[in-house]
């Protein structure tokens, strides 16, 4: 199977930076378009930034200018730069990954388990 585990959470100050790491491990074939979301408490989850194989990104308007999402194929690991952050942004962020394993043929979705981000000061 795969597993995805996401790292670089924690508390910091309004108009900080954080850098969030997911890595994807195990059965892996190939590893198409990966994803950040967010989950902040009483709201549904929400797509942050997603990344191609290729390299393409994708922002919602939210964190447009803020957010940069990246990924290194060789390491099949995807990273979110979070820069001027807000207290809006306090959620649970969430890697999702399209993966096609050894076993399987056709892609399915993976999740990780969360880091918490809280932004206050």
């Amino acid at each position: 199977q795969v597993q995805l585990v996401e790292s670089g959470g924690g508390l910091v100050q309004p108009g900080g930076s954080l850098r969030l790491s997911c890595a994807a491990s195990g059965s892996i074939f190939s590893l198409y378009t990966m994803y950040w979301y967010r989950q902040a408490p009483g709201k549904q989850r929400e797509l942050v930034a997603d990344i191609t194989r290729s390299g393409t990104t994708d922002y919602t308007d939210s964190v447009k200018g803020r957010f940069t999402i990246a990924r290194d194929n060789a390491k099949n690991t995807v990273y979110l730069q979070m820069n001027s952050l807000k207290p809006e942004d306090t959620a649970v962020y969430y890697c999702n990954a399209v993966v096609v394993t050894t076993t399987q043929l056709s892609p399915r979705d993976y999740w990780g388990q969360g880091t918490q981000v809280t932004v206050s000061s």
